[in-house]
């Protein structure tokens, strides 16, 4: 399939009340409003295409954006292609569920996340949280330094509550994510959760919402989730 056939494809599977539901979370015109369950179909039959999947991303159009990004081949990304997709990250949908996701299949994952986490960037510093939260929660504990994880909880209690707002969000459910899904630090995790205690996240026309990463991790346990790994990053 082709550029235009897929965006015709897109369009055809729009919904109106998703349209909404987009547009309520900082989505903007052009978005056609189509469910990420109705691309599946779509996506099996094309694959990874990395330059069809950089065509999309280019539309600004959300649902293409977020289609590129299940189609991508991230193995043959590089940071440039990556800063790239991220400058075109408009809100949070963007930069934590399509660009730091794809990043999370990388080898240039924690480098390029470092980076962005380092960068003062709201939405660059969420997507960098956000990717280490999809690392942890998919890779082998071994694949991480214990040391540097410590340093980065250390880092979320002493600067969350200060950050903003997308970063705060992204930086509680990082420390959720060590404790459920990286065992060495289970209990740092736990205790920098209560440390941190509420974060409140402000968003524009609508009421405040209270993240509490403590509540959010015992439940999980509770579950018996305790060391949760997902079998793949991107759906």
């Amino acid at each position: 399939m082709d550029f235009e056939m897929v965006m015709q494809e897109l369009e055809t599977l729009s919904k109106e009340r998703m349209k909404k539901t987009y547009i309520s979370n900082g989505a903007h015109e052009p978005v056609f409003g189509v469910a990420t369950g109705a691309m599946k179909p779509l996506a099996k039959k094309i694959k990874k295409n990395q330059p069809l999947a950089d065509q999309l991303y280019a539309t600004g159009n959300y649902d293409a954006m977020y289609f590129a990004g299940i189609i991508a081949d991230p193995m043959v990304m590089n940071e440039a292609d990556f800063e790239r997709w991220m400058d075109g990250a408009y809100f949070y949908m963007l930069s934590d569920y399509v660009v730091a996701v794809t990043l999370a299949e990388t080898d240039i994952a924690q480098d390029v996340a470092d980076k962005w986490i380092a960068s003062g960037e709201e939405l660059r510093m969420s997507a960098g949280w956000s990717c280490y939260c999809w690392l942890l929660g998919n890779r082998p504990d071994s694949e991480f330094s214990a040391s540097k994880i410590a340093s980065m909880l250390d880092q979320v209690e002493n600067m969350i509550h200060d950050s903003p707002e997308r970063t705060k969000s992204a930086m509680n459910n990082f420390i959720y994510t060590v404790g459920i899904s990286y065992l060495p630090l289970h209990d740092k995790a736990v205790e920098t959760a209560k440390a941190v205690g509420p974060v409140e996240i402000k968003r524009d026309k609508k009421k405040s919402s209270i993240l509490l990463a403590s509540e959010n991790i015992q439940k999980e346990i509770d579950r018996g989730k305790l060391g949760f790994k997902r079998k793949y990053v991107r759906c």
